[in-house]
């Protein structure tokens, strides 16, 4: 009896080390199969043959997860006594969805934005169901379970993205929209008159901020407004939105439209960096500059090749890849935030359009060109007698943006500097009152350009 009693111990305890041998395994083939996907996913993105374009680069990080999905499935069925066979559906789910968006791009948007979100919750039901029927293991709870709720969440972001695009007000924007180069750029004009006057909206933001500015412009001069690409009504692109390149763009704008010079222009924040380097760049289609709380300018340009490279360009796939998050109702949550003091149209517009992916995909592109741009701007050096006003927010600088704002103004003979007390930086142009500080400056500038006489203080 005692040997037979032995025997069985024995038994028991081979048996025990047999299991765990062969179960050991299953946590570390979990945890290298998401991690793979992971690293998979983030060197797809990066790959050069995959296009910088926000559905692509989707694409791209659905067919790496996926990977990861079929690395569990496959591993754990030949290296494990815990077969994870149930992790081929979600592979080819994602797999399917990653393989669409590569091939047929953003085409393929209005119907997976439908599709998608409701089968990944269905989906990620099934997956909790599975794991806790096949996987025994510690690895379920500190691995496998986050990862399904990440998909749980992004399903019910998507839910909350497609939702929310179907429900938005149905606004035809106002203007026109012009081929430059390929891709269409909205523009706006509104008034008669002349000299022409021509706004520049600040980084980040579209022609529908500047909806106090527009309209007191309109009633003495003709006053365009226009989206850079990627923003309001414009198509986005892939080239790098230096201060040059918008410079470039809006010369093409304004030649394809048919609006005669010469111009006054009128740039807030970032947008006074791109006044300037059209002005540089321009000098004979300009009239008068309104400079607005602008970004300071280098004091002088940066060396010749300094700027990013062309070609492959790693700061542009971040910024494409972190758009993707427009796809989970990200950017609508943060564009509830937006447009706060404009017109109800103008804020409305603001808050549909921050939503998209490709509005925060430009303006990532736009902040990482910021370097560049402020190198650029600095090219403007002489503004000879032309009027030139220049306004700082009186709440919120410091003393070496005032002394950069007092340095642009000493480029004209015919120059003010005007310091609008009890302003802030965003005010200026989004505050039914402090706004009237810069409707002012335009409107005395014009009048400098008509009379041929210069400003006032």
């Amino acid at each position: 009896m005692a040997t037979t009693y032995e025997n069985r111990e024995t038994t028991k305890d081979w048996s025990s080390v047999r299991s765990s041998a062969r179960s050991g395994p299953i946590g570390r083939v979990v945890a290298g199969s998401l991690i793979s996907g992971l690293l998979t996913a983030l060197l797809l993105a990066a790959a050069p043959f995959v296009p910088p374009q926000e559905a692509t680069i989707t694409g791209a990080v659905l067919c790496g997860l996926a990977l990861g999905w079929a690395m569990l499935a496959v591993l754990s069925v030949r290296m494990t006594n815990q077969p994870q066979a149930w992790a081929a559906v979600p592979a080819v789910v994602m797999g399917v969805g990653g393989f669409l968006l590569l091939t047929l791009g953003s085409s393929v948007d209005p119907v997976l934005g439908w599709v998608w979100p409701p089968a990944v919750l269905v989906l990620v039901a099934w997956m909790i169901v599975q794991s806790r029927r096949h996987l025994r293991s510690r690895s379920r709870r500190w691995l496998l379970y986050p990862v399904i709720a990440m998909l749980a969440v992004a399903a019910v972001g998507g839910v909350y993205e497609t939702l929310g695009a179907a429900t938005d007000p149905s606004t035809s924007m106002p203007g026109q929209s012009i081929d430059v180069g390929g891709r269409l750029l909205h523009l706006e004009c509104t008034g008669s008159g002349s000299p022409t006057v021509v706004l520049q909206p600040g980084g980040g933001a579209m022609s529908a901020h500047l909806g106090w500015i527009a309209p007191r412009v309109a009633t003495t001069t003709r006053v365009c407004v226009y989206d850079r690409p990627g923003r309001g009504g414009s198509d986005p692109v892939e080239t790098a939105q230096d201060a040059t390149q918008i410079a470039v763009d809006l010369h093409e704008l304004l030649q394809e439209a048919n609006v005669p010079g010469p111009y006054v222009l009128a740039g807030h924040s970032f947008g006074g960096l791109y006044a300037l380097t059209y002005a540089a760049r321009y000098p004979d289609q300009i009239a008068g500059l309104v400079i607005v709380d602008t970004t300071a300018p280098r004091d002088r340009p940066l060396p010749a090749g300094s700027d990013r490279p062309k070609g492959y360009d790693p700061v542009d796939r971040v910024a494409t890849l972190i758009s993707t998050s427009a796809r989970l109702g990200l950017t609508r949550l943060y564009a509830t935030t937006e447009g706060a003091g404009l017109p109800p149209e103008s804020a409305s517009e603001v808050h549909r359009t921050t939503a998209t992916g490709s509005n925060l995909r430009s303006f990532l592109d736009e902040f990482a060109q910021a370097n560049s741009s402020m190198s650029q701007a600095a090219s403007f050096t002489d503004f000879g007698a032309r009027p030139l006003v220049v306004l700082t927010a009186g709440s919120g600088g410091d003393a070496a943006l005032t002394a950069s704002h007092e340095r642009i103004a000493r480029m004209s003979s015919s120059s003010s500097h005007r310091v609008i007390a009890g302003a802030t930086h965003d005010e200026l142009i989004s505050d039914q009152n402090d706004s009237k500080a810069t409707s002012q400056a335009i409107l005395d500038v014009i009048t400098a350009v008509r009379e041929a006489s210069s400003v006032t203080e």
